[in-house]
């Protein structure tokens, strides 16, 4: 039986020779329809009369979001470019097309690249689709065929990450970046809330154009590198590095979660440690509003949470606080199965916990949410106030706060790197 494939090439001599040679003869494809445009190629592949697609580079608004989309609906891409046109190859690879050929390679070449290519689709779909579940639907994080093997040495990503109301996921997510660095491991703070991002705020960069928003962008385009993200990429220190977020929440759609794991295969590679401020909601309401592939709001959440190496949970040190982590914890293991959460208890004070606080939350949680390790950090709001009203880092303000010191303790965990000796005072 032949597989149904589509072909949408803009103004490329070779199409109806190549659509000639594989009707002469029996190749294993059909070619169904010759797709005019990117949104021909995307309301024929939602049908799911097609198995495959054969595309050029030049393919007017092709992005990384549209190869995930194709993805999604089950349809291969296999990318076809002029003999020799490395520009053009090295385009479409990165857009996620992992099957690119010259178009002169022949139609018998041709047919097998696209029956490969539909093989490794529908193995992949084997391991990893359930049709019983809702974020099946979702755009796949990676290409239609497997990705590359990552880079030996590769830097981890860590998310920040908590229920609403948890406080201070910004100051974490910043006083872990920053000691990082202190401590000698180069690191990057991504601003990846799509409710608003404060990180440019709480550091006094007061710039209008989103680094995380254009390094998308770049990357949705197949555009951006390594320098190009470092160009993007605040240098406030020596070692540190910040992506600042988007300011208003109505830019969310700039945020496509197909892009973002470009950008953050590239933050792995630009420095050993990045730190992700994430937004709280992991609702995916657009399952049920819409019946169509739509924009959703909490993906790039989800799509952080899924690729980072550790989640730690931001939680607040009161009964309120710990109910909505439990709950959180919960919809987070649904919601991202392979995330294992550390809880990190914020604003630790005996004032609203009766006895003694730590062995009381820490029980808490190892009761009701299976936690049984939890990191504590205390309530110094003197130290929080002083380093967001001088827009610097704790340890800039008050680099003797405890919650400074803890916030050092954590990096130095995740980080793997040493905490010097703390020297003795003078008498």
């Amino acid at each position: 039986m032949s597989l149904p494939v589509l072909t949408a090439v803009t103004g490329a001599v070779w199409e109806s020779e190549l659509v000639g040679a594989l009707a002469g003869t029996d190749h294993g494809l059909t070619v169904v329809r010759r797709c005019v445009d990117l949104a021909d190629l995307l309301s024929v592949a939602s049908t799911g009369t097609a198995r495959a697609v054969l595309l050029s580079a030049d393919l007017r608004r092709l992005d990384r979001d549209a190869v995930a989309r194709l993805g999604a609906a089950r349809v291969a891409v296999v990318g076809l470019v002029d003999r020799g046109d490395t520009t053009a190859e090295r385009r479409l690879r990165q857009l996620g097309v992992w099957h690119v050929l010259s178009a002169s390679a022949g139609a018998t070449v041709i047919a097998a690249a696209v029956t490969s290519a539909v093989e490794e689709l529908a193995r992949g779909e084997q391991a990893a689709y359930d049709v019983g579940d809702p974020r099946a639907a979702l755009p796949t994080l990676t290409g239609p065929a497997d990705p590359p093997e990552p880079i030996a040495g590769a830097g981890q990503v860590v998310a920040v990450w908590g229920p609403t109301g948890a406080p201070g996921r910004t100051t974490v997510a910043l006083g872990l970046a920053d000691e990082a660095a202190r401590l000698g491991v180069p690191a990057l703070l991504v601003d990846a809330d799509v409710y608003g991002g404060a990180v440019g705020q709480a550091l006094g960069l007061l710039d209008e154009s989103p680094g995380l928003a254009a390094a998308t962008r770049q990357a949705g385009n197949g555009l951006l590198d390594l320098s190009g993200l470092a160009r993007l990429a605040w240098s406030v220190g020596p070692s540190f590095r910040v992506l600042t977020g988007i300011t208003r929440a109505d830019r969310w759609p700039e945020l496509r979660p197909a892009a973002l794991e470009v950008v953050f295969e590239l933050a792995r590679r630009l420095v050993p440690f990045t730190v992700v401020d994430c937004a709280f909601c992991l609702e995916q309401d657009e399952e049920v509003s819409y019946d169509t592939l739509a924009p959703r709001r909490n993906a790039a959440t989800l799509a952080v949470l899924t690729i980072a190496d550790t989640v730690l949970c931001v939680s607040a040190a009161d009964p309120i606080g710990l109910q909505r982590t439990v709950r959180a914890i919960g919809d987070l293991r649904d919601a991202v199965p392979v995330a294992a959460p550390r809880v990190v208890v914020n604003r630790l004070r005996g004032s609203v916990v009766p006895g003694n606080a730590r062995s009381e939350i820490a029980g808490a949680l190892e009761r009701f949410a299976g936690i049984d390790t939890a990191t504590f950090l205390p309530d110094d709001p003197h130290a929080a106030d002083a380093a967001l009203a001088a827009g610097r880092t704790l340890a800039d303000v008050a680099p003797r706060s405890r919650l400074r010191l803890a916030l050092r303790d954590l990096a130095a965990d995740l980080a793997g790197a040493q905490v010097p000796p703390r020297g003795r005072r003078r008498r």
